[in-house]
């Protein structure tokens, strides 16, 4: 079977970056691919431009790509994407429930977060909301601005579903993707939101000036830390080990293209967060979910020395050498 021939009708619910990027893969193979963005003023500039210039610039959308701001347009849709940011899963997906799916929909959540307050992944926000519905989830080191180009990436699928696990990787196997499955939903989420708290520690490292000794350390022990949160909540090790985990931790702390390793960066410089947030068109996903994080450890009773300074430096209680300094100034342990 092809992969067109495994869904007839694609809609993508969010028109940033990511969103935009995963909209032209599945474009190339040939899928009808219809895009839904909140706001009208920029679906108008991206439909008159064929140019996301505010959150993809530089790439040219084919005229056969649609995007529009009615969610009335994405009801006969057989394959829906969430990726809108974290904080508006819940107020979108409620949206979209009203709206209503073709009953025979999937539901792939695209999105990296943890949503505060309930500590629920987006696959169960989803789930919550459509439960008559197969829900999936999409994750790995793929950042949209080299997906959106064709480059080399492998990403991995989650679905307690075998049989959609493998139609969605039919559609997203292609020959600059490379796509495996999974049945550890919770995993594969949780290593896609967690990694973005350390990527904004590994930026703060590099604000810092601190070299690559220390921000080796750093990520090692963020592996380890998200690993042991990761468990608590649900994931298993192996997962932890893979391209949700380990290979997005790698790209988000070390890319020029990772946003909250650049949030870090500038708070390691000695910015301030609102000033940051100002300044930017795109969400950092970590910084909301350093909240959601330490709410769960601390629900679970789970060590997060890194996850804790963090939050700390986001709440400016302490600053970023303050916030070095109590990590090197813990008791001695040993590794494992």
């Amino acid at each position: 079977m092809s992969a067109s021939a495994s869904f007839s009708h694609v809609a993508i619910v969010g028109a940033g970056s990511w969103g935009t990027a995963l909209a032209l893969l599945l474009h190339s193979q040939k899928f009808p691919v219809v895009v839904w963005g909140h706001d009208p003023g920029t679906i108008a500039g991206i439909t008159r431009d064929r140019e996301n210039r505010i959150y993809l610039p530089g790439i040219a959308l084919p005229e056969s790509l649609r995007f529009t701001n009615e969610l009335e347009e994405l009801k006969s849709a057989d394959l829906v994407l969430l990726v809108t940011p974290s904080k508006a899963a819940r107020e979108v997906t409620h949206r979209l429930a009203v709206v209503g799916l073709d009953r025979k929909a999937v539901l792939l959540s695209c999105t990296k977060g943890v949503e505060r307050g309930t500590g629920f992944r987006m696959s169960q926000i989803l789930a919550e909301a459509f439960p008559d519905h197969p829900v999936a989830v999409l994750c790995g080191p793929s950042h949209a601005e080299e997906v959106a180009r064709q480059m080399p990436t492998a990403i991995v699928l989650g679905s307690a579903i075998e049989e959609t696990a493998l139609r969605l990787q039919r559609v997203f196997s292609t020959r600059s993707l490379r796509a495996y499955t999974s049945n550890d939903v919770a995993g594969i989420e949780l290593g896609g939101a967690l990694k973005n708290i350390f990527a904004l520690a590994a930026g703060v490292s590099d604000g810092l000036r601190l070299g690559d000794n220390a921000k080796a350390a750093l990520v090692t022990r963020a592996l380890a830390e998200l690993i042991r949160l990761g468990c608590a909540l649900g994931g298993r090790r192996e997962t932890f080990q893979g391209l949700s985990g380990i290979g997005d931790l790698m790209v988000t702390c070390f890319s020029r293209h990772s946003r909250n390793r650049l949030v870090g960066e500038r708070l390691g410089r000695g910015e301030t967060l609102e000033a940051i947030t100002a300044s930017m068109q795109m969400v950092a996903e970590g910084v909301p979910t350093t909240y959601s994080a330490f709410e769960c450890a601390r629900r679970l009773q789970v060590e997060t020395p890194i996850i804790d300074q963090i939050r700390a430096v986001l709440d400016g209680a302490v600053s970023p050498p303050e916030g070095l300094e109590r990590l090197l100034g813990r008791e001695p342990k040993p590794e494992h």
